[in-house]
């Protein structure tokens, strides 16, 4: 059993999305971006996922800091990394986002054992009210965990 170490997570997800599928995919990344995620400097507030015409799934907008000790060789914060998952995984997201009105979004990075994974998700935009309503739930689960609802 690998050990698990989160790097970051994706905290608006949950909120502006409701989140269905989850997939856990492999990350292709440079040395100073897997020295940089070592010291969890990452944040995917505005990330996104894409299948290009080669049946590749990339994450875009996903924010690694340069690392602090790089050199002329420090990576792009915001490039285009691709993303490790089988042709049966994919084929099932292609399908997804092409009949339901879904998007795919990562949830949360971290680290399982030395490999760093991604998590990404199929969504469905929540309306306001969806959003709301949600507060509302989280607000009386959290009163009865305290003990003050009534």
């Amino acid at each position: 059993m690998s050990v698990i170490k989160l790097i970051s997570r994706n905290k608006r997800a949950g909120y502006d999305y409701q989140l269905e599928d989850k997939f856990e995919a492999g990350i292709q990344l440079q040395g100073t971006e897997v020295k940089s995620l070592r010291a969890s400097k990452c944040t995917m507030n505005d990330a996104f996922c894409t299948i290009d015409k080669k049946n590749e799934v990339y994450v875009q907008q996903l924010n690694i800091a340069p690392y602090q000790f790089g050199t002329y060789d420090n990576h792009t914060e915001t490039r285009k990394r691709k993303l490790l998952l089988n042709a049966k995984e994919i084929a099932y997201i292609q399908k997804a986002l092409a009949t339901k009105g879904q998007t795919l979004i990562p949830t949360k990075i971290y680290f399982k054992g030395s490999l760093i994974k991604i998590e990404i998700a199929l969504a469905k935009g929540k309306k306001i009210h969806d959003k709301r309503e949600a507060t509302k739930e989280k607000e009386i689960d959290r009163k009865l965990r305290q003990g003050k609802y009534e």
